[in-house]
């Protein structure tokens, strides 16, 4: 399998939805995925697996840092340089949603618009990513 955190790859996919248990229970009927829950805090999202057991997509509610999210899958496309990224966004016409955050312990991450208005987010990996 090629490695995701290639730049230019496409890393992981999110639903960010208002009912994450909802969309959670209708994934596991229809793709055969499992949830296994990750812990925000006071609330639990949502790593969907397949049933090999290797994750397949997240299915997050639509609070905290995920408020304001299009209800949509969201691929995130590993890049270097995210700010210098994140810069060219905004100079070719596209727009920032989410200024760069932290994933966790695994990267930052900013959700952007392209000039036609589509959604993506942008990963930056902790470590560096292979050539």
């Amino acid at each position: 399998m090629p490695d995701p955190l290639v730049p230019g790859r496409i890393s992981w996919v999110d639903l960010t939805v208002d009912d994450a248990p909802r969309l959670r229970d209708f994934y596991e009927a229809v793709a055969g995925w499992t949830a296994q829950p990750l812990s925000m805090g006071d609330y639990a999202d949502y790593v969907m697996a397949a049933p090999d057991g290797s994750p397949q997509a997240g299915v997050c509610h639509a609070r905290g840092r995920n408020a304001g999210l299009p209800a949509q899958w969201l691929v995130y496309i590993t890049v270097t340089d995210l700010d210098a990224r994140v810069a060219q966004v905004v100079a070719l016409g596209g727009r920032v949603l989410r200024a760069p955050n932290a994933a966790g312990p695994s990267g930052r991450f900013a959700v952007i618009t392209d000039p036609a208005g589509a959604a993506c987010a942008l990963f930056e990996p902790a470590a560096p990513p292979a050539s």
